[in-house]
């Protein structure tokens, strides 16, 4: 069938792009610059130039389609520009549900996040937990802000709701994926142990691809494959690659410390800065989410994190980002 897919470029979308392709689809993806538009195709798809607020790229895109992939989003803490978060996130998801609605689509798989459960400190969080009543970062509120937005769609069309945990594997280098790839380079001499939730990137994408076809509507559904702390991490790292990363980690406190001066420092300057209170604040809550819903409902079948973590650094030697022995 003809599908449409904002975000084809980015690290969720590339690879949705091509398990859609694979599936047998006429994909179409939204891409902002050439260069999107070139990954886009080299994906299979055919590439709708134009962003989230332009209403004649929206209705391009999804003219036709059966079923809209809403993927595009800002994933980022301690943004410079917070009011640019905000549209895209939120006003860009009202644009595409309302062109989704006067193309007749059938159905939306919207991609939230994990991070609009909402657990409270040290809670495992599913579907069904009751939210904390605040939120630890800008990221968190436009998302919950625009997962709420698409759960309220208009009348006809049908939305599934997917929230991933931290999505890792190939093809990742930025955000949390550029904090693994520089541990492994040793360029991180001090760590916090955050405790944090896993998804492997083609689970991700399989998990998209079942909840539009399995999904039901007004329903939302975790992908979330396994639980893990910085140093469990470390310890996978190295029993895979036979390297020992020498690290000190940081006290509470001490970390809390340094996100201020940090990001007080960045902030003189206008530029955005590596860390900040806003991410010490999701670090030191730490994320735990049970996905097993998307198990029994969907049929979501979860790679380990040893596995996801080995087709990484793979991918970061074959890219010349990582140099082993």
């Amino acid at each position: 069938m003809r599908v449409a897919v904002t975000g084809g470029s980015g690290v969720v979308g590339t690879p949705l792009v091509r398990h859609l392709v694979e599936a047998g689809h006429e994909v179409r993806a939204l891409a902002r610059t050439d260069r999107s538009a070139d990954r886009v195709r080299q994906a299979g798809a055919d590439a709708v130039i134009g962003d989230l607020l332009d209403p004649e790229a929206l209705d391009r895109l999804v003219g036709g389609a059966a079923w809209v992939f809403h993927v595009a989003g800002v994933n980022e803490l301690c943004p410079v520009d917070r009011d640019a978060m905000w549209r895209v996130n939120v006003e860009g998801t009202r644009a595409v549900l309302n062109s989704s609605h006067r193309a007749g689509v059938g159905r939306l798989v919207h991609t939230s996040s994990a991070a609009t459960i909402g657990e409270r400190d040290g809670e495992i969080g599913t579907e069904n937990t009751p939210h904390r009543g605040s939120h630890l970062s800008t990221y968190e509120r436009t998302k919950s802000e625009s997962e709420a937005l698409a759960l309220e769609a208009p009348h006809g069309l049908e939305v599934v709701v997917v929230n991933p945990s931290s999505v890792q594997g190939p093809g990742r280098a930025t955000g949390t994926g550029r904090l693994l790839l520089q541990a492994m380079q040793g360029h991180l001499p001090f760590l916090y142990d955050a405790t944090f939730s896993l998804v492997d990137i083609d689970d991700c994408a399989r998990g998209h691809l079942l909840a539009a076809e399995h999904g039901l509507a007004g329903e939302r559904y975790l992908l979330s494959g396994s639980i893990l702390t910085i140093r469990d991490t470390v310890s996978m790292l190295t029993a895979i690659t036979g390297r020992v990363y020498q690290a000190r980690y940081l006290r509470p406190g001490v970390f809390s410390a340094l996100g201020w001066a940090i990001g007080s420092a960045y902030s003189v300057v206008g530029r955005q800065p590596p860390i900040c209170p806003e991410a010490v604040r999701v670090m030191r809550h730490g994320h735990r989410y049970d996905g097993s819903r998307a198990t029994r409902d969907l049929g979501l079948v979860y790679t380990t994190p040893e596995e996801t973590f080995r087709r990484t650094i793979d991918w970061f030697v074959t890219a010349g980002l990582l140099r082993l022995p």
